[in-house]
């Protein structure tokens, strides 16, 4: 093999574990290239926990096993999710199950759950020194129903998961995959010592998204109460960017 097919079969190589992971563009805050906005004030526990849930990628959901050899006992996977396009957070997370996935089957017999997310999946930790299970390592629990998404947000559903996961569209239909999402009812977050900040889903829900308007601010992208962020960074792409700051 010459040196330039070597080098052309690495490339290639390269390329296709980037798309296996969401491929850049894709909402990936944990790359190289593209720089994690600010934690949000850590006294303020909802807009942490809605910062974190949107730069999440992925959890680890429990459920109630309903598999016989550990029927009865939690269980848990982990799952690719995504609340929204980067930029467009709803705060509520959507999954692409099938029936045979071993989660599922046990949400077939027990809807309650409650998923995990950590900033640990992003560069955040690691850059700070801080150990995944260190409180300072933000993360949150969420904890609800996991019910198939309804007519409404279904083309929601489908963008915000294609578009941070695009490899979901390749996965065999033979699989009966269907977009599901989290109800949820309580939440923690785990930001600081002292034991875990309780938020309510009102709360949660009520940290709002909007964009600046006006003369030439296309580029800037704000959240109720916060600062602003703006694509002027040479290494921040504003596909990448929340539609606010924190």
């Amino acid at each position: 093999m010459t040196g330039r097919c070597a080098l052309l079969l690495l490339l290639a190589l390269l390329g296709l574990q980037a798309e296996a992971r969401g491929g850049r563009g894709h909402g990936e805050w944990d790359t190289g290239d593209v720089k994690l906005p600010p934690l949000p004030p850590r006294e303020d526990a909802a807009r942490v926990a809605r910062f974190v849930t949107h730069v999440s990628g992925w959890g680890a959901l429990a459920t109630i096993s309903a598999n016989p050899a550990v029927r009865g006992r939690p269980f848990v996977d982990v799952l690719s999710l995504s609340d929204g396009p980067p930029g467009s957070g709803s705060g509520v997370p959507y999954f692409y199950l099938s029936p045979l996935m071993q989660t599922v089957q046990d949400l077939q017999e027990n809807l309650y759950s409650t998923l995990t997310l950590s900033l640990a999946q992003t560069s955040y930790c690691v850059n700070h020194g801080f150990d995944p299970q260190s409180p300072l390592c933000a993360h949150t629990m969420l904890s609800g129903t996991v019910t198939k998404v309804n007519e409404t947000e279904l083309d929601f559903a489908k963008t915000s998961l294609f578009t941070r996961h695009p490899a979901m569209k390749t996965w065999p239909s033979s699989h009966n995959w269907f977009f599901a999402k989290l109800n949820i009812t309580n939440i923690w977050v785990v930001d600081y010592f002292g034991g875990a900040k309780v938020v309510t889903p009102e709360e949660y829900y009520n940290v709002t998204f909007h964009r600046d308007s006006g003369h030439d601010q296309s580029h800037l992208l704000s959240l109720s109460d916060g600062g602003i962020l703006t694509t002027e960074d040479k290494h921040m792409h504003p596909g990448h960017l929340l539609s606010c700051t924190w």
